[in-house]
């Protein structure tokens, strides 16, 4: 896992990286491996306001971006890209625009892994139009130069169809550090904060801050 050359992570909306991959980032940086996050959107069309309420309708951009640095922080990433999309528009994005975003960060970092949304298993349509840009124009690249797609799989029925994760990081030495990336998205994550106190579903919660799986992805199949 330290042994990469750069790490890029591609997401839609500010908290998709925290609940996927807080503890990978942290441990990848904390190796010395550079990590780029380009976060497609600001969340703007979230929602959740808080609970309380921090934001409103039209302050919910400059929270959510404020989060998303703070979240960044946390996690010891230094390098963040805002890639400037709007929220629940991903989706209607040309193929051609989003490829060539994709491209241009592949072709400046030169990563050896990209994290993302696996195709068909993300759930939500910004997730799969990242996920199928992502796959898409790295499956145009010779295989050699491929870099390794690390896919997160949201989707109730991914360890069916998928099968059993082809990575699990144990994270729970980066647990703090998670749980602190949840609270920096204050905005969104409050009931997943008090479901952590919940005896009924906080095993569910807690193996958020405990483990996170990933799927590789087979171009031949």
């Amino acid at each position: 896992m330290n042994d990469e050359r750069h790490v890029l992570v591609i997401f839609p909306h500010p908290d998709d990286e925290t609940f996927s991959s807080a503890g990978t980032i942290a441990h990848y940086i904390d190796q010395g491996v550079p990590v780029t996050y380009a976060c497609l959107t600001l969340g703007q069309m979230a929602r959740n306001l808080g609970d309380p309420p921090i934001a409103t309708r039209e302050s919910l951009p400059d929270v959510r971006e404020k989060e998303l640095e703070a979240a960044c922080k946390e996690m010891g990433i230094t390098d963040l890209r805002k890639m400037g999309l709007r929220d629940k528009t991903v989706e209607f994005e040309p193929h051609d625009k989003m490829d060539d975003m994709v491209k241009s960060l592949i072709d400046e970092l030169n990563p050896s892994v990209i994290i993302s949304f696996y195709p068909k298993f993300a759930v939500h349509p910004d997730h799969e139009a990242t996920a199928e840009a992502v796959v898409r124009t790295v499956g145009r690249m010779p295989a050699e130069e491929r870099p390794r797609l690390q896919l997160v799989a949201f989707s109730n029925d991914a360890p069916e169809k998928l099968g059993d994760p082809d990575i699990v990081n144990e994270i729970s030495d980066y647990k703090e550090v998670k749980l602190r990336t949840f609270k920096a998205h204050a905005s969104q994550t409050g009931s997943f904060l008090a479901q952590l106190g919940s005896p009924e579903i906080s095993g569910q919660a807690q193996s958020f801050l405990e483990v996170e799986p990933y799927w590789t992805y087979n171009f031949e199949s």
